[in-house]
């Protein structure tokens, strides 16, 4: 490949696991399971304060068992910072989130998600995530 190439090959993958962070943070608040394969391998493997999930299925359990209870829920990624090697890559994002416990009470969360991708015949998928808690607070009251 020439110089050109290979830097257009860089910004595409950089931009296509950009995007998968962002639709994680979709997945999670809009319910959207039904794309988990959009995101994940078959065998992804998560770590969290939760618990361990290996493969979709468990996968889709374990954020359930953490999410289901709140009335909505608002991820934000930010600060990423992407390693790419051949076809696998690693991405680091801050999160914080916004846990609407009901009209009256919310939860502030903050954690650093490592993510580890592989390219696969259908673009890159996180094949490992790791969750690392940074603070949480206790329920507070709502303003709005």
């Amino acid at each position: 490949m020439t110089a050109t190439e290979t830097l257009i090959r860089e910004l595409a993958d950089r931009s296509e696991l950009t995007d998968l962070v962002s639709r994680h943070s979709l997945w999670i608040d809009e319910h959207r399971y039904d794309e988990s394969d959009r995101l994940f391998t078959e065998d992804v493997e998560v770590t969290s304060l939760r618990g361990t999930a290996r493969g979709l299925e468990a996968l889709v359990a374990l954020v359930r068992k953490g999410h289901d209870d709140f009335a909505r829920t608002v991820h934000n990624k930010s600060n990423l910072v992407i390693e790419i090697d051949g076809d696998t890559a690693t991405v680091r994002a801050h999160d914080l989130a916004v846990f609407v416990i009901d009209d009256k009470q919310e939860a502030i969360a903050a954690g650093i998600h490592h993510y580890r991708a592989r390219r696969t015949e259908k673009g890159w998928r996180f094949d490992r995530l790791e969750v690392v808690p940074v603070a949480l607070t206790e329920s507070l009251d709502r303003a709005l």
